[in-house]
């Protein structure tokens, strides 16, 4: 069906949520409301049956229409124009079309979107093999909860989805232009969003329950989500399957990596950050490191006060 607005005898306008008068700001559609048309209190309306999609009305066509006075379904309101919006069904001519070109969408990505979480959230299927940083960063988040008596395997899961997928995965998908060369249209931000929201609930604990007011961009993913889910498991239980990785060897993997990239970071910049942090809390790593054997055998408690006390002089 169609709304009509009738105004006389002769004209008739067809009140459309896209048309050729639609304003477009941006990359974005202003959907046409009853302001729009300039539709005031006590206009005449009918409900009339649809007639032309308006993905198809040319741009040298008549928003008037003749002939519609065998049409007997219409009705006086006198009511306000923002009333009529929210008492009078939603007339949507192409949502069905749209849903059937956002599903066929969404087809399209399916391969690519299946690919990225797989390549994400394996230790096989990466093309490389697991940065040692990654094992000893949840080994050391393991040891943690063991240390504070933590066993509830959902605290765990949550802190590794915290310091890995979700601080640092998650930005690059929905800002690669952090990474690539390019420009982010609005459009293309909205997207990424869809799919940076889809990463976020694959690696949540919580059940997501959706009814028909839930937002779109979570329906649209729904099914996927909970075998997502299981690839997220299986990808910390395979870390944690990983043999352990020593001191030595991190170290080693570090020093590596610092000879590898010398010449990409600026070292004194990072020092100075780091000195940030250390005389921000001080105190309390000074007192961590003393409650520490290995740290007290190489007086790093003492060789931290040493070099705030020199950094200060110096500044």
């Amino acid at each position: 069906m169609d709304l009509e607005w009738r105004q006389g005898r002769m004209a008739r306008v067809v009140l459309q949520d896209e048309d050729i008068t639609t304003k477009i700001e941006n990359d974005w559609k202003r959907l046409n409301t009853l302001m729009h048309y300039q539709v005031s209190d006590r206009c005449v309306v009918a409900l009339v049956p649809k007639q032309t999609s308006s993905y198809n009305i040319p741009s040298s066509a008549s928003i008037s229409r003749t002939s519609i006075s065998r049409y007997d379904s219409s009705f006086r309101y006198t009511g306000s124009p923002d009333s009529l919006r929210s008492r009078a069904p939603m007339i949507t001519p192409d949502l069905e079309s749209g849903v059937k070109v956002l599903l066929a969408t969404k087809g399209t990505l399916q391969k690519f979107v299946d690919d990225l979480f797989e390549t994400l959230f394996s230790t096989v299927h990466r093309g490389s093999t697991l940065p040692l940083a990654i094992k000893y960063m949840f080994d050391f988040l393991d040891e943690q909860a063991d240390k504070h008596g933590i066993h509830d395997t959902d605290v765990r899961h949550t802190w590794k989805s915290n310091c890995l997928p979700l601080r640092f995965w998650v930005n690059v998908i929905k800002n690669p232009q952090f990474v690539f060369d390019i420009h982010k249209s609005s459009i293309t931000d909205a997207c990424l969003s869809v799919v940076a929201q889809t990463f976020m609930d694959s690696c949540s604990t919580s059940e997501h329950r959706l009814g028909k007011d839930s937002p779109s961009n979570k329906l649209l993913y729904a099914k996927d989500i909970p075998n997502y889910k299981s690839w997220v498991e299986r990808y910390y239980a395979d870390i944690n399957r990983l043999p352990a990785i020593s001191d030595q060897d991190m170290n080693a993997y570090l020093a590596e990596q610092a000879r590898l990239h010398s010449t990409e970071f600026n070292m004194l910049s990072a020092l100075n950050e780091i000195y940030s942090y250390v005389s921000k809390y001080s105190e309390e790593i000074t007192a961590a490191l003393e409650q520490d054997e290995q740290a007290r055998k190489q007086r790093l408690s003492y060789k931290v006060e040493q070099l705030i006390s020199a950094m200060s002089l110096e500044s």
